[in-house]
């Protein structure tokens, strides 16, 4: 049943979205674009791409139709990862999110995995969710894996930061079949240490919003990776960067960096055969 629903193919892809040798994961998603406007020239975004896969990110998360302007001979061991959930700045509820692509498109397109995103306590939650599920089923049965970006915004969210609810949320994405949740960090590695451990499947962190001090960011990045998730999936502070490559490649040392005892690549595959981590 397991080879029926795409499992093998599931961790074949997987292999290529996280670091070979500390099991841990740099993505950088470029799907801004879609919802807050340009990430950078057209002309300069193929070469903030290669600059990416030059410096030992692992992975970039971008739309479907953004495929086509990849650098494909200068990709390497670069992986991607296509977004299916979209919404503009512009729209009347600009976190109701909808689904506007397939799996079975970015597997025509040669992904290694898609995304999709919930923002919990929105005013259309329930057709987010009822998305998320539709996308997980056609994952198994197409062996990709599925990275839920899962954000706690809307008018009844009080504290988006907030433990218990960032735990609920990585509970909701392995209820419904991901295998990767990326969630917004608490601000404090002990707080989302007792995130990761509510949670069934592993964790990557947002990047949040522009830190213009760079030993601050790379401070944050230090304090995620203590507390133990897989790695961080960050935009904004890497493409708005002076030098997106440079930077790009002391996060990338950072978190590849941070395998210590523990074993993330064991974990994931023990989250996609199923079973969760003690």
């Amino acid at each position: 049943m397991a080879e029926a629903y795409g499992w093998s193919g599931k961790n074949l892809r997987t292999q290529r979205i996280l670091h070979s040798a500390s099991g841990t994961t740099f993505l950088v998603p470029l799907d801004h674009s879609l919802a807050d406007g340009p990430v950078s020239s057209a002309a300069d975004f193929a070469g903030l791409v290669a600059a990416m896969a030059a410096n030992d990110v692992d992975g970039i998360i971008v739309h479907k139709g953004r495929v086509r302007f990849l650098p494909t001979r200068r990709l390497g061991r670069l992986a991607l990862v296509v977004h299916l959930s979209g919404s503009t700045r512009h729209a009347p509820d600009a976190d109701a999110k909808t689904l506007v692509g397939a799996v079975a498109e970015a597997v025509a397109l040669g992904a290694d995995g898609v995304s999709v995103h919930i923002n919990l306590g929105s005013s259309n939650e329930a057709e987010q969710l009822a998305d998320f599920g539709g996308v997980s089923d056609q994952c198994a049965r197409w062996g990709v894996p599925l990275l839920a970006m899962i954000y706690p915004r809307g008018p009844r969210i009080a504290d988006p930061a907030d433990p218990a609810l960032l735990a609920h949320a990585a509970n909701i994405a392995a209820d419904l079949g991901a295998d990767i949740v990326k969630l917004p960090f608490t601000g404090s590695p002990d707080t989302m240490r007792d995130v990761v451990r509510a949670s069934p499947i592993p964790v990557v962190t947002a990047g949040g919003g522009v830190i213009g001090d760079t030993g601050k960011f790379l401070d944050q990045i230090d304090s995620t990776m203590e507390s133990g998730v897989l790695g961080v999936a960050v935009g904004r502070n890497i493409f708005r960067a002076a030098d997106p490559g440079r930077l790009a490649r002391s996060v990338a040392q950072r978190v590849h960096a941070r395998l210590g005892s523990r074993n993330p690549l064991t974990a994931l595959d023990l989250a996609l055969a199923g079973t969760t981590v003690a």
